[in-house]
């Protein structure tokens, strides 16, 4: 016998996406707390869930690709972008990808970074919402959105598993909308 939708979305309303996500204290170094989503991505009725969650919060912006953030990032957006039906773009540190790239620079809390992605990954009027597994200070989420409209698309979303919404990163990302699954407030 199978499910009904109407059983299948109440199944999932059942669901608690907090549930599977781990802490792990002082990784990668002391005094922080690691949210592991690893616990997350073995539990398929949960994986499922979060991934139907996470659809209905970026069909609406009618995005024509999905981009994830290295590399956990990966693991959110392309089963997302399958979902869906769209292409997947990788964003990555520098270096690691193959033939023309572009990339932008930005500023870390001790340091700088570099996030880059293919040349011809986006053409100019692509809607991408960008996908990560969390947001934390916002910084390499605004950069990944600046090099994208750098390349001409529009990025009308931002969505993540994970918020850590002490840390304010969502106001970092200007006038992008942004949505998360989960939020953690300390």
């Amino acid at each position: 016998m199978t499910d009904s939708p109407a059983d299948a979305s109440t199944a999932g309303a059942a669901i608690d996406i907090k549930d599977h996500i781990r802490g792990i204290p002082d990784f990668p170094k002391p005094g922080i707390l690691f949210y592991d989503i690893s616990t997350l991505l073995r539990h398929g009725p949960a994986w499922k869930e979060a991934m139907r969650r996470l659809a209905e919060v970026v069909r609406p912006h009618r995005p024509t690709l999905l981009a994830g953030i290295e590399s956990r990032g990966f693991l959110v957006a392309a089963p997302l972008a399958l979902e869906l039906g769209l292409g997947f773009v990788m964003l990555r540190k520098r270096g690691k990808l193959p033939g023309a790239i572009i990339g932008l620079n930005y500023a870390l809390e001790y340091g700088t970074d570099r996030i880059e992605m293919q040349a011809d990954a986006v053409k100019p009027g692509d809607r991408v919402v960008v996908l990560d597994d969390l947001l934390a200070t916002g910084g390499t989420l605004a950069a990944s959105i600046a090099l994208l409209r750098q390349a001409g698309a529009e990025v009308p979303a931002a969505a993540a598993l994970i918020e850590l919404t002490f840390l304010k990163g969502r106001e970092r990302l200007g006038d992008t909308a942004f949505a998360s699954l989960v939020a953690y407030d300390d």
